[in-house]
């Protein structure tokens, strides 16, 4: 019985120290991490009703107001996708046209 308490009073918490899966995780889960509210959490859920997130890529580019900083923010609080971090690309592999 013991066990079965402490079970439940980590559960919670329990994400935290392997992150948590975006494409696993409910809203209370997603509000809970510093940096995701109940706006963001919405729009990601929206998202992934409609397909799971293959990477922070595809996460990015569907849901509205996640960009690189949010990501990085986000993923450092404990968010994964597919059970990896946010990691950007460095400048040079993002595609920017370099200049004369």
């Amino acid at each position: 019985m013991r066990s079965l308490i402490l079970g439940l009073l980590l559960t919670p918490w329990a994400w935290m120290a392997h992150g948590l899966e975006v494409n696993q995780a409910s809203e209370m889960e997603l509000d809970g991490i510093r940096g995701v509210g109940p706006a963001l959490s919405a729009r990601i859920l929206k998202a992934r009703s409609q397909a799971p997130f293959r990477d922070w890529s595809d996460l990015m580019a569907r849901v509205r107001g996640l960009g690189v900083y949010k990501a990085q923010e986000i993923s450092q609080e404990g968010l994964r996708v597919n059970g990896h971090d946010f990691r950007p690309l460095p400048h040079s592999a993002r595609g920017s046209a370099s200049q004369p």
